[in-house]
This record gives C-alpha cells, structure tokens and sequence, in this order.
C-alpha cells in the first residue's frame, strides 16, 4: 500500500452506536467526506496507527475501513479504536489520525464473541507494531501539533504544499 502512512482528520460524527454498548470497545467514526477521499490503494480492512483527539495527547489506534461483514452494513465507514480511556465522548471534536500499516482483512464473525475476540487480537497486534522504530517515529509527526479546525486527507506522496507545512515532510 503505497498510500501508507496515511494522514487523515476530520470531525468525530455519532456512527451506528454499537463500540461502546454492544463491543465494548468504543469507536470515533469520521464523516463521509473523509471515507469518500481514501486513496484507491487503501482497502478494506483492519488498519493500526496513532490518533490524536482535538489538541490533546497522541495515543495508539485501530480502525476498521469497511463495511463490517458481521453487522452487514450497506455504508463504508471508518471507525477508530483509540487506545487510550475517555473520561468522556469527544463527538464534534477534530479527529487527527495517521494509519501506518494494515493487519488483516475484514471478514465476518460466527459469532458477537468471536468478533469482540478478533477486535481484542487486532488492538493487541497494533501495540506490537505501534512500538517498532519506524512507527514510532511518526507519533511525533508535526501533523498532530498544526491540527486544524477541519476534515484533511494527507498522503506522503500528495504534492500539496499544505502537506509539506503540516507534515514537515
């Protein structure tokens, strides 16, 4: 995926509200302006990251892109696991995330414990990655501190000058 690392912000929108009540593992979905703007070469599927809400502290992610096989969902959604507990929701707060590699496919689930296990494994494998060299590196990324009041899509290879003044690269 040569879209990777992806940069990505947008504002936390209210999803299908199942994270939190029926997983147990709450997820900050982003509009469909910022799903819509994926590149091509961004599939479906269980990605793993850092995320930063608002101008707050840049913690570990997961996110699933995709249309959850187990729920049939008809909208591709982006949802992002934070790895980091809230005291509260953060809706209407701007969600600033880089994606740095891909751990699996999505696929459906037998059963509500089998995805909730699956979940559980993929947050695990992306606080092994998460503490590599090479993703390390980009928790400090200038995009988490130049957060803007809006949605933005930001790939490595985009010759935007606003990608070179946000992401000093």
């Amino acid at each position: 995926m040569k879209s990777l690392p992806y940069f990505c912000r947008g504002e936390v929108i209210r999803g299908f509200g199942r994270g939190s009540k029926e997983l147990g593992i709450p997820t900050a979905n982003f509009p469909d302006s910022v799903v819509d703007n994926l590149p091509a070469d961004i599939g479906t599927g269980i990605y793993y990251g850092w995320a930063c809400v608002g101008n707050g502290d840049v913690y570990k992610m997961v996110m699933s892109i995709g249309w959850n096989p187990y729920y049939k969902n008809i909208k591709k959604s982006m949802e992002t696991h934070v790895i980091h507990t809230f005291k509260e929701d953060f809706y209407g707060e701007i969600l600033s995330v880089v994606m740095v590699g891909y751990i699996r496919p999505e696929r459906s689930y037998s059963s509500l414990e089998a995805l909730i296990a699956a979940i559980n494994n993929d947050i695990e494998e992306a606080k092994a990655q998460l503490e590599l060299p090479e993703p390390l590196k980009l928790r400090d990324d200038n995009f988490f501190t130049s957060a803007p009041s809006q949605s933005t899509a930001l790939t490595p290879s985009s010759p935007s000058t606003s990608q070179t003044i946000i992401n000093g690269h």
